[in-house]
């Protein structure tokens, strides 16, 4: 397979990343309190469900707090496969300098957001949830082994970088309501991703025509499966996280999540433009619920 070759749209998205400016910095950390919320109302896995909102404010508040670290968590997990890959392809001389260039753009941005997340986490004081990564997770095995310009990798990235994003902005638009410094790590993230996400798809306009319709028929499902995956990870979350917030029996509340009608609409709302992304690159798509 041939490498990618580089176009005007890398040219200028390096241009754009050059004066880079450090999260760490920009982050007013002193505002962080968790006297707030941390995600608004309607973005908590339990919003609407009876039992939830008749519980006390500071222990609804509490699980924003705990499902925004489980978002960061799982980013700094999709942030290190994406690093792990640049770093393997610098070792290559089959990379123009314009790619090279602009991967490690890339990388530099990716460990600032890491170590953004890393910072929330400390200072935030709240006991980390446990990591909860399905058993065989598909963007897991194709982010970490896939060939790095094949089309099934940037697919993969594609939707790493896509469905946080769209959380990412939802909560740019709703944050009045919330912690402020919540809101600058959101809005820290989206910038830099707006170049991530433009140039996987530079790459899949350039991989997705010459895939033949039996590659496609078989990348269908898996893609489809990624999705789900990815809506598990961050949309619904464990029995371990609901008990490490303080609601007890996790499973009950699990359960509670997965039956939410204005949870359903509002993961439908937030991927919807993610699907509409790859359906304009002929993967006819939708996303039907979580699993039973």
């Amino acid at each position: 397979m041939q490498p990618y070759s580089p176009s005007n749209l890398v040219e200028q998205l390096s241009r754009n990343s050059t004066p880079y400016y450090d999260p760490l910095a920009k982050v007013h950390w002193e505002l962080l309190t968790t006297g707030q919320f941390w995600l608004p109302h309607e973005a908590i896995s339990l919003y609407g469900v009876p039992q939830f909102m008749d519980l006390p404010p500071e222990t609804r508040r509490r699980l924003s707090q705990y499902e925004f670290l489980n978002f960061v968590d799982a980013g700094l997990w999709l942030e290190g496969i994406f690093m792990e890959r640049i770093v393997h392809t610098m070792r290559s001389s089959r990379n123009s300098p314009t790619t090279l260039r602009y991967r490690l753009h890339e990388l530099r941005e990716e460990a600032g957001h890491s170590l953004m997340f890393v910072e929330l986490m400390e200072r935030s004081g709240l006991a980390i949830p446990p990591q909860r990564l399905p058993r065989f997770l598909l963007a897991d095995l194709f982010g970490r082994h896939a060939p790095m310009e094949s089309a099934i990798f940037w697919l993969a990235i594609l939707l790493g970088e896509e469905m946080p994003d769209r959380l990412n902005r939802y909560l740019r638009r709703h944050g009045q309501d919330i912690c402020p410094t919540i809101v600058e790590i959101s809005t820290a993230h989206v910038i830099d991703e707006a170049r991530h996400i433009a140039y996987a798809l530079e790459v899949l306009k350039d991989r997705l025509p010459g895939l033949r319709l039996p590659a496609r028929f078989i990348l269908k499902p898996l893609v489809h499966k990624m999705i789900s995956q990815f809506v598990e990870l961050f949309y619904y979350p464990s029995a371990n996280l609901y008990e490490t917030a303080g609601l007890t029996p996790g499973t009950r509340w699990v359960q509670a999540a997965r039956a939410n009608p204005l949870r359903a609409a509002f993961v439908r709302r937030c991927l919807e433009p993610t699907l509409q992304l790859l359906r304009d690159r002929g993967f006819h798509l939708n996303w039907h619920g979580p699993a039973a």
